[in-house]
């Protein structure tokens, strides 16, 4: 052994299992090793995640612990399967999150608002903030487990990434791809500022659908639209229907006045408007909605903005203005029914709220930043086409080419104080724009030195949209981290920001370095409560993963989280399933204990020479090869789900509830020769599973690591377990299977007839004659578990005339049971085998007879087919036999 200090307390054997001591201790001691750096090691393959940094606005959610979990599983893998493996961690400045929650707290604290402050004291008071929670957040994050380099620790306003976005702001703007000008945008009247789609929360509100007539110029009657916004109709210039619509063709070109005015507005034709929708005719309000901005722009008609950033009608409304929006509905729609041209008809429909503060969101004509989308998005799709960037599963790429495929200009301004600001400095003097890296001096236009900066800042997705590459140094250390670890391997997310954050870090990273930011994005669902809501403070439904991992464990929460449900599917979290994993932490443990009091203290790490080993060893070895061939397999494939599963079914099937028990035979017995060898195979298995298993649960995997015979430090730099074709054993894997089902056979008989195990019984085997041999091999451990008087293994050997039998494909079995049978019971019995035995010959030998099937089917599957009628053809012949027998007995019996 290399190292046998690596850790206090560890020539100690287990002890009572607690979680959180242990747990944060080996954390601890992770963090102080430097075990999570990445080495930079030229001889080792890099492999790189980065994580998607959780906004500083609180604390973290059991959506973060399974992304950060699946993370943390793969990272781990690679860094056992020997890669330079990176893991960056950081946290998002969450521009109006973060901002929302702090102008609450002044305001709730001190009663005073941010413009009360002002900016520059403001934005300290966010950085506080940000600084308490960003250590919250990284606390959790660690609690949990993830083995990510703090060293490396990145935040979307640090000074490097700050520049990052800078530089990318300036150079888009120089190529002519960012541009300020009017636009319709999500506004939050509340905030004051313009909302990403992500940011708007839709909900089905009551609401009424209004039909207003709006009179012909020409005195020749009304045409009737539906609106939902009568408040808007001051910033109507058109009003539309379709062009194929028989009932307004002949009013195309005609010109209509506005109620409450004199104004007149032209009735165009446009494909945009649906003829079912209402009257089929609609008002075309371009400064409030963004298709009709679209509408308006194809007919060349102006946008007329009727609305204050406060949500209050402006001067255009006449008498109505400086109303609040809704405040101003209520009175039109009084003068509109006075007027009596008005109908009303309830209706409901989605309506767009703010997701930080509820505010009904406004569709908005604004001056804003924007970044022209279209030459950026066409290299984002043909990387996914091409599969130099795969969505695992597949399904989600063809939710991100349509989005790309029907993109607007990405509005990219935000009228908040927290944030990048966007370095565009405007002249007082010529009313020029200057936009440059640095701070500058004078106006490019005119040399005026009187400037003033922007006062708004960029979406948090601008900056975020950097960050596969903005934290690894670009632009200004292109040789270092950069040159070694990017581009990165995987991404892992949530399909919610497929559009908001994955399309355009992909358009981002193919403009700037040329190269895709990831191989694969890893999308999960959602985690759904046990009803299968979505966890919300409405519902009062949330859990904390904190509060889990307090109750039973960290292992224990990753455990349940990543085989909860397959990638791209949302899973219902129970607590029972927590109960669960924690039970496999249990049996981990106590598994391990039994290990390790029934080691020699001299025991030198390694497996017996194969000719001492026994056929249960043979086996066990045989299982562990498959596993870790399996295993691998679906974990490479992201089947984490599958992996857990086929890891979790060794550890507890094969290894403790067979192989350990199978093991106490040469532990306890007299042969102090087969002691040793079961010890090193007993250890060697351990070993080979716990770190199988240490990506699920880092934490007690390493503990019991530590106390095992070992060669290296931690288990988490122990090499991964590798195919071992040396361990292929099918001769002992059928064997095995043979003695388990005889056994289970044995044990399940003495349970039907109330026979305790304690109580000895005759047992009478009567194999086929090539299993003989595995039999008389396996005896010792048949005598172990089924605790008879006698064992007879012989293929000629005579049945007692009081028994109870099983009759397996390769064996009969009986066990003698003078004096104890129950005739009329083990008749019942038998004649339900003999129906079963019944129904499964007659439905293969109707099946082989089906000429479709023997014409379609893989030769091999028919082989098998033919082999398993072959099998249940004899057990009925011999289940028949003894039920005759029986019965016989039964007769004579009631004869005498």
């Amino acid at each position: 052994m290399s190292d046998q200090s690596a850790m206090k307390n560890q020539e100690s054997p287990l002890g009572v299992y607690h979680a959180q001591e242990m747990e944060n201790r080996i954390y601890e001691w992770w963090m102080q090793e430097g075990f999570f750096r990445a080495t930079g090691d030229a001889q080792k393959k890099p492999f790189t995640i980065v994580m998607p940094p959780p906004n500083v606005t609180g604390v973290l959610h059991l959506g973060h612990a399974l992304d950060n979990t699946i993370q943390d599983l793969i990272i781990r893998m690679k860094r056992m399967q020997g890669y330079d493996a990176l893991w960056i961690p950081g946290t998002d400045h969450a521009g109006i999150a973060t901002q929302t929650r702090v102008e609450a707290q002044v305001s709730k604290e001190e009663g005073r608002s941010r413009h009360d402050l002002g900016r520059d004291a403001f934005v300290s008071r966010v950085w506080a903030w940000k600084e308490r929670y960003a250590e919250v957040i990284r606390s959790q994050i660690r609690r949990l487990g993830a083995s990510c380099d703090w060293s490396r620790e990145r935040f979307t306003m640090d000074p490097g990434l700050s520049k990052a976005v800078r530089e990318v702001f300036v150079t888009l703007y120089e190529k002519g791809l960012i541009y300020r000008g009017n636009y319709i945008i999500n506004w939050c009247p509340r905030c004051t500022t313009a909302l990403s789609d992500i940011e708007v929360e839709y909900e089905e509100t009551v609401g009424a659908l209004y039909h207003i007539s709006y009179p012909f110029v020409d005195g020749s009657g009304t045409l009737t639209i539906a609106t939902t916004r009568p408040e808007t109709l001051f910033g109507d210039v058109a009003v539309a229907v379709h062009p194929e619509d028989e009932r307004y063709r002949h009013v195309i070109g005609k010109r209509l006045r506005l109620p409450f005015g004199e104004r007149e507005i032209p009735v165009i034709a446009d494909d945009y408007v649906d003829p079912q929708f209402g009257t089929g005719a609609v008002k075309i309000t371009p400064a409030h909605d963004p298709n009709d901005f679209e509408v308006g722009q194809r007919h060349q008609l102006a946008a007329i903005n009727i609305m204050t950033k406060e949500g209050k009608l402006n001067e255009h409304a006449g008498k109505f203005a400086g109303l609040d929006r809704f405040e101003a509905r209520e009175k039109i729609v009084a003068e509109l029914v006075s007027a009596g041209v008005l109908t009303r008809t309830e209706h409901h429909h989605a309506v767009g709220h703010c997701e930080r503060c509820g505010t009904v969101v406004e569709p908005w004509l604004s001056t804003q930043w924007f970044v022209k989308m279209e030459p950026l998005a066409v290299p984002a799709q043909e990387v996914v086409a091409l599969g130099k960037t795969q969505f695992i599963p597949d399904r989600f790429s063809k939710i991100y080419s349509h989005w790309l495929s029907n993109i607007r200009d990405w509005c990219i301004s935000r009228q908040l104080w927290w944030g990048h600001r966007i370095p565009a400095f405007y002249c007082a003097d010529c009313g020029g724009t200057t936009v440059s890296r640095e701070d500058p001096m004078v106006c490019v236009h005119c040399g005026s030195s009187r400037l003033t900066q922007d006062e708004d800042v960029l979406d948090t997705w601008f900056s975020s949209a950097l960050w596969p590459f903005s934290t690894m140094g670009w632009p200004e250390d292109e040789a270092g981290d950069l040159a070694r670890y990017f581009p990165t391997q995987v991404l892992s997310t949530g399909f919610d920001i497929i559009y908001f954050w994955v399309a355009r870090m992909i358009f981002m990273s193919l403009f700037f370095t040329s190269q895709p930011p990831f191989e694969y994005v890893l999308i999960h669902g959602l985690v759904r409560d046990d009803q299968g809501r979505k966890f919300s403070k409405s519902l009062g439904n949330g859990i904390d993963p904190m509060d889990v991992i307090e109750k039973y464990s960290a292992d224990a929460l990753r455990f349940m989280l990543v085989t909860g449900a397959a990638l791209g599917q949302d899973m219902r979290f129970y607590m029972e399933r927590v109960e669960a994993a924690q039970a496999l932490v249990t049996k981990i443990w106590n598994a391990s204990r039994f290990v390790l009091m029934n080691l020699d203290n001299e025991l030198i790490y390694g497996l017996p020479a194969p000719e001492e080993r026994t056929l249960a060893d043979r086996y066990i070895l045989h299982r562990l090869q498959e596993t870790t061939s399996q295993a691998t397999r679906e974990l490479e494939a992201f089947q984490f789900a599958e992996a857990g599963k086929t890891i979790y079914e060794f550890f507890w099937n094969d290894f403790c509830d067979w192989y350990i028990e199978l093991s106490k035979v040469h532990l306890y017995g007299t042969d102090a020769r087969q002691k040793e060898p079961t010890q090193k195979t007993l250890t060697y298995v351990l070993d080979h599973a716990l770190r199988l298993l240490h990506p699920f649960m880092p934490f007690v995997t390493e503990q019991i690591w530590q106390s095992l015979p070992r060669d290296g430090k931690t288990i988490m730099l122990a090499p991964w377990p590798n195919f071992t074709e040396e361990f292929e054993d099918p001769a002992a894997a059928d064997g095995m299977a043979l003695v388990m089902d005889v056994i289970r056979s044995v044990r399940t008989l003495r349970h039907e007839k109330n026979i305790a195990l304690s109580k000895k019984v005759e047992v009478i085997l009567r194999p086929k004659a090539k299993w003989q041999a595995v039999l008389q091999q396996a005896a010792p451990y048949i005598n172990r578990l089924c605790n008879p008087s006698l064992l007879v293994i012989d293929p000629d050997a005579a049945f007692p005339e009081e028994r109870v039998t099983s009759v397996l494909a390769d064996v009969e079995i009986a066990l003698s049971l003078a004096g104890l049978v129950d005739l009329s019971a083990e008749k019942t019995r038998l004649s339900e085998e003999k129906k079963h035995l019944e129904f499964e010959v007659k439905r293969l030998q109707t099946k082989l007879a089906n000429e479709n099937f023997i014409a379609k089917a893989p030769v091999a599957i028919v082989e098998k087919e033919r082999e398993k009628l072959h099998d249940y053809e004899q057990q009925l012949e011999k289940v028949a036999a003894e039920w005759a027998r029986l019965f016989s007995v039964a007769n004579d019996r009631e004869a005498e």
